[in-house]
């Protein structure tokens, strides 16, 4: 609401709104002093006004980022992923603007410079925690801003589903790698992740406590989408882990990261550029439709919850299939 005051000869306006600091201004003439004060209040309901806005909880940017950080990320399952990307965020120039200045032309800018460095879905991903940040800010923070920035911008497409499945060679290539390597744990976990499916942090989090050895199966109560599951153990699966030494409570006892780390200086080692430690599982759930398990009993192994999301992984070689067809005819 606008105030509008006579002192001396002039006429003095004040407008006030929620999220901005107070804004004044002295006309010689009422009418002038009423056109402005409406003007900007309407500038200011549209989210059209241009002036600064008060910040008084967040200076910057990296501020909300920081917080998100503390409050939302770390209670994802994937916190340590996330916590990498924002830290990277909160230090780029981009985590240095004030909150009320930052622009979608900024988040643009960002987006075109890190396509330069990083791939489509890494980029895809940083915006997407931009866009949430500043929505949760919004909504639940009552931080200032009226319209979210990085909401209207273009965002990279997704990758397509990958194909890649391991060609004739290269799991031998890469065993026989590991063997030059310093890791000693990197090839049983190679196999374990081709006969079991599961995924890196399924596998680095495995324990013997969760092994049944007269059932053979395998107990995995932390999972991606968040439901546990219980899955069988192949007789190879079964060697893998009785060939383990119990010096840990888990199978394998290291990280995420550190398999990450081998994995890339594996393939180095024996020049394999495009294969993705991902890939193992896609090798695995590929091989147990070529084994003739049906969808449900592979879902029960994989952990997938919609049934079509296994045809991303299946992958099925066309020879092969052609193979099963000329056998029954």
């Amino acid at each position: 609401m606008a105030s509008i005051r006579k002192r001396g000869s002039s006429w003095h306006v004040q407008v006030r709104r929620n999220g901005y600091p107070s804004l004044t201004k002295s006309f010689q003439i009422r009418g002038d002093a009423d056109k402005w004060a409406r003007r900007i209040e309407r500038e200011v309901d549209l989210g059209e006004y241009k002036g600064k806005r008060d910040c008084p909880n967040h200076k910057l940017f990296s501020d909300l980022l920081e917080r998100y950080l503390g409050t939302v990320s770390i209670n994802k399952r994937g916190y340590d992923a996330e916590k990498w990307r924002l830290n990277s965020l909160i230090r780029s120039w981009l985590g240095h603007i004030r909150i009320d200045e930052l622009t979608a032309t900024d988040i643009s800018r960002y987006r075109d410079e890190r396509l330069n460095c990083v791939s489509e879905p890494s980029v895809l991903i940083e915006l997407t925690l931009v866009r949430h940040c500043l929505q949760i800010a919004i909504d639940e923070w009552s931080v200032p801003i009226k319209n979210n920035p990085a909401a209207t911008i273009r965002l990279p497409k997704p990758s397509a589903a990958r194909t890649r499945r391991l060609e004739a060679g290269e799991l031998d290539a890469l065993l026989l790698g590991c063997q030059r390597g310093r890791s000693t744990l990197l090839a049983p976990i190679i196999e374990f992740a081709i006969e079991t499916g599961m995924r890196r942090g399924e596998i680095v989090n495995a324990r013997w406590s969760d092994l049944d050895c007269d059932k053979c199966t395998l107990h995995i109560p932390i999972t991606k989408n968040g439901s546990s599951r219980t899955i069988p153990m192949t007789d190879k699966a079964m060697q893998i882990v009785q060939g383990l030494a119990k010096a840990d409570e888990r199978f394998f006892p290291t990280t995420g990261n550190a398999i990450r780390l081998a994995w890339v200086r594996l393939k180095k080692r024996v020049g394999i550029t495009d294969l993705r430690f991902h890939d193992l599982r896609h090798e695995a759930v590929s091989r147990f439709f070529e084994m003739g398990l049906s969808v449900p009993e592979v879902a029960m192994i994989s952990g997938h919850k919609d049934p079509r999301m296994l045809f991303r992984y299946t992958h099925l070689r066309a020879e092969d299939v052609g193979k099963k067809l000329r056998a029954k005819s």
